[in-house]
C-alpha cells in the first residue's frame, strides 16, 4: 500500500521544484525600458529629421528630461513639407533660432492622452519675441478627431512613453498669429468674415499676420450676431457700410501685447480706429470695456499667440 503513495508525492516534489525554478528565472528576465521622447523618435526613422531638428535646436536634453510633456511629433513627410514652404529644404540650412520657436510650439507641460484633450486653448512651452516670460498658445479642436490650429490632424494618437506620450500629426504646427487662431477658432467665423470682407481699405489679414504686437479684442458669433439684429437692414456683415465695418474692426485692435495683468481699472486704451479710445472698467466682473457707444464684457482672456494677444469679448464695441 505504501508503494501506492510514493509516486505521487514524488510527482508533486519534482513539480514543486520545476515551478519553483520556473518562477525563479521568470524573475531573472530583464524588465523592457520604456523608451522617453527623444529615444522613442530616434528608433523609429520616421521621425529621423523631427530627430535631427530638435539636435540641432539643442532640445534633446530638455525633451529627454522627467517631464512630463505632450508632445505633437511631425513625421517626416509633415516636417519636410515645412521645410519646403520655409524655403530651407533641409534642417542644415534652417537657422537654429526657428527650430527652436518650431519644435517648443509642439510640446506641452503635462501628460495629455487623446481622452483628456477637449475644445479650447493649451500653453506650449514656445516663448515670444516680445517677452521670454511669455509662452504662446495652440488651439486644440476636438470636434471631428483631433486637429490644432486648424492645420495639423493627430494620425496617431497616445504613444507611450516614459516621460509623457506623444501625438503623431501630419504638419508641422506653425507659431501663431492672431489670424491663425481667428481662423481656426469656428466661434470667431464671423469676425473673419467682417475682417475679410470686400471693400475695405485696411488688409486686416495682412496687417493682423505682421510683427505686431497686438492687442486683439475679439467679439464671438453671438456678438456679431446681436449687431445684426440691432438694425433690419443688416443680414451678414457684408451688409454694414464698409466705412461703419472698417471703424468698428479697427476700435477693437490696439498696439502691444497687453495682457490681463496689465490692464489697469480706468486705462484708457487707444485703438488704431483714429485714435479712438475705451476705457476698462477692472470693479465689475468679469472686466467691462466702457465703450463710446455701448459696454462690452471680456470673457476670455490672455489667448496669446507670437504677434500679440487675444481677449475674448461678447458684445461688438461701438467708436
Amino acid at each position: 500500500m505504501k508503494r501506492v503513495f510514493i509516486f505521487p508525492a514524488l510527482l508533486l516534489t519534482v513539480l514543486s521544484s520545476f515551478v519553483f525554478v520556473s518562477c525563479d528565472n521568470d524573475d531573472d528576465e530583464p524588465t523592457p525600458q520604456v523608451p522617453n521622447i527623444v529615444e522613442f523618435a530616434q528608433g523609429d526613422a520616421n521621425f529621423s529629421l523631427l530627430v535631427d531638428a530638435v539636435v540641432k535646436a539643442d532640445l534633446a536634453t530638455v525633451l529627454s528630461g522627467d517631464g512630463p510633456f505632450t508632445l505633437f511629433a511631425p513625421n517626416n513627410t509633415a516636417f519636410q513639407a515645412f521645410l519646403n514652404a520655409a524655403g530651407t529644404n533641409t534642417i542644415e540650412n534652417t537657422p537654429k533660432e526657428v527650430l527652436v520657436q518650431v519644435l517648443t510650439n509642439h510640446v506641452i507641460s503635462g501628460e495629455l492622452k487623446a481622452a483628456s484633450l477637449s475644445t479650447g486653448y493649451e500653453m506650449t512651452l514656445s516663448g515670444t519675441s516680445f517677452g521670454n516670460d511669455i509662452t504662446a498658445n495652440i488651439y486644440i479642436n476636438t470636434d471631428q478627431g483631433v486637429t490644432i490650429n486648424g492645420t495639423s490632424s493627430v494620425i496617431t494618437p497616445d504613444v507611450e512613453v516614459s516621460n509623457g506620450v506623444i501625438h503623431v500629426i501630419d504638419a508641422v504646427i506653425a507659431p501663431p498669429t492672431v489670424v491663425t487662431f481667428a481662423t481656426a477658432d469656428p466661434n470667431f467665423s464671423s469676425l473673419v468674415a467682417a475682417l475679410t470682407a470686400p471693400g475695405l481699405s485696411t488688409n486686416f489679414v495682412n496687417v493682423l499676420s505682421g510683427n505686431g504686437p497686438f492687442t486683439v479684442f475679439a467679439p464671438t458669433n453671438a456678438a456679431f450676431q446681436a449687431l445684426l439684429d440691432s438694425n433690419p437692414d443688416w443680414n451678414t456683415v457684408t451688409d454694414i457700410p464698409t466705412s461703419t465695418l472698417e471703424a468698428v474692426l479697427l476700435y477693437h485692435v490696439a498696439s502691444g501685447n497687453v495682457r490681463s495683468t496689465d490692464l489697469v481699472d480706468d486705462m484708457d486704451v487707444t485703438t488704431l480706429s483714429s485714435d479712438a479710445k475705451f476705457q476698462i472698467d477692472l470693479d465689475q466682473n468679469p472686466p467691462m470695456i466702457m465703450a463710446g457707444q455701448n459696454t462690452a464684457n471680456i470673457v476670455v482672456t490672455d489667448v496669446q499667440t507670437q504677434n500679440g494677444v487675444i481677449h475674448v469679448i461678447d458684445t461688438v464695441i461701438l467708436p
